[in-house]
C-alpha cells in the first residue's frame, strides 16, 4: 500500500505541478568556467621599461623666449606708494619672458612635433635632447586650429619615435605620458585611456582628443603619449584642473590627426582646409516639428558670409542643411569637419530644406581662413 501511495503521489505531481506551489523565476548568470584547482601562478612583475627606453630618447624639452613690454606702473604695482609722481613719457620696458614645454622627434632629419601654444610668438626656441645636447629650432609651420606646430633642428640621425595608430586605441588601454613637467626634467607617468573622441572642450577649433588619467602637468605640453609598446598614440596638450596641477583628466591630440597636420605643414607650410562661409547651430525640437523632420540631425544656417562660397551657391539664413557632399549632417561639429576635409576647389552638393520646401545646390569650396581661438575651458599645460 505504501508503494502504491508513493507511485500515485509521483503521478499527481507530474500531472499537476502546481501542487508544489507557485512557479519560481530562474535567473541565468554568466559564470566563469570551472577548472581543476591549480597552484596559483607565480606573480610576475609588470614593467614598461622597454617601452619607455624605446620612446624617451625622442622626447625633447623645449625652451622659448620672447620680449614683452612692461611699463613702469606694472613693474611697480606691488611697491609701496611713492610721493614722486611717475613720468608717463617714460618708454615701456622690454622684459624677456620665458616658457617651457616638450616635443617629439618624428624624423631623423630633425622634425619635431609640439603644441602650437608652446612656441606661439616665440623669438627664440631652444631644444634640449634626452642626451643633453642643446640646439636652436625654427618653426616650419603651425596649425593653431588643432594646436600643433612643426619645428626643425639642423641635425641628422636623431633618435625618432615609432608612430602608432590612434585609430586602434581603446578605452582601458595602458598609456604613458612623457614630458618635462614644471621643468624638473624628463618624466614618465602611467595611466589608461579614459575616453576617445572628446570634443566641444573649447580648446581648439578641431577637437578629437584622447582623454587619459596619466598625469600631465605644466611643461608637459607637446610631449608624447605612448602605448605599452612605446609607440606614439598622441601629443599631450591640456588638462582639466582646479589647482593648476594634474587631477586625472588630461587630453592628447590623436597621432593620426597630428600626422596629417605634419604632412601638410611639410608640403605647404600650412594646413589647407575647406570653407564655405556659413555659421550655424544645432536643430531644436521645435524646428523638427515645424519642418516635419525625421529627427534633429542637421544644421540651421544662422549667418552667410557675403561673397563667400555658400552665398554664391544661394544658401540663406534659416536654411536647414541636411547633406554635405552626399553625407548626412548630424550636428554643427560634424558639418564643420565635413567641410574642412574637403579640398579647396571641390564642388560640394548641398541638400536641405527651407520654408518653401527642399533645396539642392552646389558650392565650390574655398580655403578656410584662420580664426582666433576661443577661450579655453580647460588649461593648456605650458608654463
Amino acid at each position: 500500500m505504501i508503494v502504491l501511495g508513493l507511485a500515485l503521489a509521483l503521478i499527481g505531481v507530474f500531472l499537476f505541478p502546481q501542487w508544489l506551489g507557485p512557479d519560481r523565476q530562474v535567473v541565468s548568470v554568466r559564470e566563469e568556467p570551472r577548472e581543476e584547482k591549480k597552484q596559483p601562478p607565480t606573480p610576475q612583475r609588470v614593467s614598461y621599461a622597454n617601452a619607455v627606453s624605446e620612446a624617451t630618447p625622442a622626447v625633447v624639452n623645449i625652451f622659448t623666449a620672447k620680449e614683452v613690454e612692461r611699463n613702469s606702473e606694472s613693474r611697480n604695482k606691488n611697491l609701496p606708494s611713492s610721493p614722486i609722481p611717475r613720468d608717463p613719457s617714460i618708454a615701456p620696458h622690454l622684459e624677456k619672458q620665458t616658457s617651457l614645454g616638450s616635443g617629439v622627434i618624428v624624423s631623423p632629419q630633425g622634425y619635431i612635433l609640439t603644441n602650437h601654444h608652446v612656441v606661439a610668438g616665440a623669438e627664440q626656441i631652444e631644444v634640449l635632447l634626452a642626451d643633453g645636447k642643446q640646439m636652436s629650432a625654427n618653426i616650419i609651420g603651425a596649425d593653431p586650429e588643432t594646436d600643433l606646430s612643426l619645428l626643425k633642428v639642423e641635425a641628422e640621425n636623431l633618435p625618432t619615435i615609432v608612430i602608432g595608430s590612434s585609430a586602434k586605441s581603446r578605452v582601458g588601454d595602458i598609456v604613458l605620458a612623457i614630458g618635462n613637467p614644471f621643468g624638473v626634467g624628463q618624466t614618465v607617468t602611467q595611466g589608461i585611456i579614459s575616453a576617445t573622441g572628446r570634443n566641444q572642450l573649447g580648446l581648439n577649433t578641431f577637437e578629437d582628443f584622447i582623454q587619459t588619467d596619466a598625469a600631465i602637468n605644466p611643461g608637459s605640453s607637446g610631449g608624447a603619449l605612448i602605448d605599452a609598446n612605446g609607440r606614439l598614440v598622441g601629443i599631450n596638450t591640456a588638462i582639466f584642473t582646479r589647482t593648476g596641477g594634474s587631477q586625472g583628466i588630461g587630453f592628447a591630440i590623436p597621432v593620426n590627426l597630428a600626422r596629417d597636420v605634419m604632412r601638410q605643414l611639410v608640403e605647404h607650410g600650412q594646413v589647407l582646409r575647406g570653407w564655405l562661409g556659413v555659421e550655424g547651430t544645432n536643430i531644436s525640437n521645435e524646428l523638427v516639428t515645424t519642418y516635419q523632420l525625421k529627427d534633429n540631425h542637421g544644421v540651421v544656417i544662422t549667418d552667410v558670409f557675403p561673397n563667400g562660397p555658400a552665398a554664391e551657391a544661394g544658401l540663406q539664413a534659416n536654411d536647414i542643411l541636411l547633406e554635405i557632399g552626399g553625407q548626412s549632417v548630424t550636428n554643427v561639429r560634424n558639418a564643420l569637419n565635413l567641410i574642412a576635409r574637403s579640398k579647396p576647389g571641390d564642388q560640394l552638393i548641398l541638400r536641405g530644406v527651407r520654408e518653401d520646401g527642399e533645396f539642392e545646390t552646389v558650392a565650390e569650396v574655398s580655403v578656410r581662413p584662420l580664426e582666433p581661438q576661443a577661450n579655453a575651458t580647460a588649461e593648456k599645460t605650458d608654463n
